[in-house]
């Protein structure tokens, strides 16, 4: 169990890792490819922009990309969770000066493209009226190995937090 914890965060990230695998598979996945040539800022989206989207942000940042984040379900102005803090600080990133962007604060621009860390997610980015007209895909689409659903490290095994930030950091490598 534990070595399961470490690599997929819970059974659940394992299992929701595996119907994603099928969601892409099949076309379910409420993915809308993006005109690359448009691609003029990367948006990654999670849950509470406290872990993962937050992550992605700060490193594509430092990588001298152009990109933002937001939460779907989140207050605006929140700190970084301190596990996640920790994990990015023991990869090089600090996330000190990240805040939180809720939705209904997030202003898209023309050129967005939305990279959601789960399936759930892109479907709440479908139907919502201001998003659905943007691209949008999976981020872990572009890690390495393919991780289609980066499960969510909040309050899980630490270990766990070191290894999804990891397949986020490989992912927004690749987009780089």
């Amino acid at each position: 169990m534990k070595a399961l914890n470490r690599k997929y965060g819970t059974h659940r990230g394992l299992i929701r890792l595996l119907l994603s695998h099928v969601e892409v598979g099949t076309g379910l996945a409420s993915i809308k490819r993006p005109d690359l040539d448009a691609v003029k800022r990367l948006v990654f989206v999670c849950h509470g922009n406290i872990c993962r989207s937050a992550f992605a942000d700060v490193l594509a940042r430092n990588m001298g990309m152009n990109s933002a984040s937001f939460g779907l379900s989140t207050n605006s102005d929140k700190s970084a969770h301190k596990p996640a803090s920790e994990a990015a600080l023991n990869l090089g990133i600090s996330l000190e000066s990240h805040r939180t962007t809720a939705l209904p604060d997030f202003k898209p621009q023309g050129g967005d493209y939305l990279l959601a860390m789960e399936v759930r997610q892109l479907r709440k980015i479908a139907k919502d009226p201001v998003l659905s007209q943007l691209p949008r895909g999976l981020l872990g689409k572009y890690a390495k190995p393919l991780a289609p659903h980066l499960h969510d490290p909040y309050k899980l095994d630490p270990d766990y937090m070191e290894v999804c930030l990891k397949r986020v950091a490989s992912a927004v490598q690749t987009l780089s």
